[in-house]
């Protein structure tokens, strides 16, 4: 079975849109799926590439004589920023339909584009879920060598697919984009944030560790989070009369590439490093149900100098004048068996005032489901598919 082809959850619009993500997520081969008659232009033609780039008008001849409302894929988008005022004008002209994919908006936001000036949604593709591959899901695959479609195709050369995945994409193809303009202190940056998956971090001892300036550190997670490569998760901050983490976490998109970035790819790995994997695993969960879901809530962590810390925190309801903030908890542990002290850090945050936690839920890897002081205890696939079928926020 080719697991490439699997159905993905992300429905498309009846609108032009974008369609970021990092590369090998599949976002071409879901536009094959979703729109199976579109004329595609591929901006990896070298041809194609300098002929629109010497001239963005041609686009109107490419595509021709197609009539109002059908589509028109242009894959890599972000090699012709220039072409996006052409889109723009077809798309008000002749009413063609648009859609743009590429692997980041940072070179199209540099290049001075309006990415269409709201015309056009933006839609983000992630490595596969759990819950498309339902059956095929193997939690101790996923927390090993991530969820990349080409790597579960091939689990076997999973640790070649990734090292190349590495050497190619993040090295090579950000220096060609005009993302990083030096590669071996890149190179350092990315073997320090790949050991930090997961962590908080601090740039002043990042910066020491990879020999480059803070500035440069700030821009390549910048370059990173701007990719969908990582992602910088806030600290929640709510003001509950205590002092509260200040700095952020990084967690890659994927974990297969985080240990290919921490050179790991040869190594075991401990359960230290499968609990950040864990973590990275139910978070991009929780992205891709907000994507796809497009309820784009906003998720946090929550940690205070006494050790109080909850490992993602959703905010459905903002603070108004009277009214508290709204949240979901969820703890995290990479453990057959749950412990009941883990959810303790989730209760003190609920019996805070100023604050109303809705739902405290606990997912670990084990096989029972539980529920101990109003908190839910889940085994991961069942969390995944309470989450998607709406039950958790």
């Amino acid at each position: 079975m080719d697991i490439t082809t699997l159905p993905r959850l992300l429905q498309r619009p009846d609108r032009s849109f974008f369609l970021f993500g990092p590369r090998g997520t599949g976002k071409s081969t879901w536009l094959q799926q979703v729109i199976p008659d579109a004329l595609r232009l591929d901006l990896l033609d070298a041809s194609l590439f300098l002929e629109l780039s010497r001239d963005p008008h041609r686009l109107e001849a490419l595509v021709g004589s197609e009539p109002e409302g059908n589509w028109v894929v242009l894959d890599e988008i972000q090699k012709i920023p220039a072409l996006l005022d052409e889109v723009h004008r077809l798309m008000e002209s002749r009413r063609w339909r648009f859609a743009l994919c590429g692997s980041s908006a940072r070179k199209l936001r540099r290049g001075g584009a309006n990415l269409l000036a709201g015309r056009a949604l933006t839609l983000s593709m992630e490595s596969f879920s759990a819950a498309e591959l339902v059956d095929e899901f193997n939690l101790d695959f996923a927390l090993g060598w991530g969820l990349l479609p080409f790597v579960r195709n091939e689990p076997d050369a999973a640790a070649d697919i990734l090292a190349a995945y590495v050497n190619t994409y993040l090295k090579e193809e950000l220096q060609a984009e005009g993302l990083i303009r030096n590669v071996p202190p890149f190179v350092r940056f990315l073997a320090v944030a790949g050991q930090l998956n997961g962590q908080i971090l601090n740039m002043q001892n990042i910066s020491r560790e990879a020999a480059v300036a803070r500035s440069t550190v700030d821009t390549y997670f910048a370059v990173l989070n701007d990719t969908l490569l990582g992602h910088i998760l806030p600290p929640w901050r709510p003001g509950l009369k205590v002092r509260e983490a200040a700095q952020p976490k990084f967690y890659w998109f994927d974990p297969g590439v985080a240990r290919a970035a921490a050179g790991l790819l040869r190594d075991p790995i401990d359960r230290l490093w499968q609990g950040a994997a864990l973590e990275t695993l139910l978070y991009h969960e929780l992205r891709v149900y907000n994507e796809i879901s497009r309820k784009h809530r906003p998720i946090a962590y929550y940690r205070t100098p006494a050790g109080v810390e909850v490992d993602f925190v959703i905010e459905t309801a903002r603070r108004r004048p009277q009214k508290p903030p709204r949240v979901v908890a969820i703890e995290v542990k990479r453990s057959e068996r749950w412990d009941r002290s883990w959810g303790k850090p989730m209760l003190s945050l609920e019996a805070s005032a100023g604050v109303k936690v809705d739902r405290m839920i606990g997912v670990y890897c084990g096989l029972r489901s539980y529920r101990f002081d109003n908190i839910q205890v889940w085994p991961v696939k069942d969390f995944v598919k309470a989450l998607f079928a709406g039950d958790v926020f």
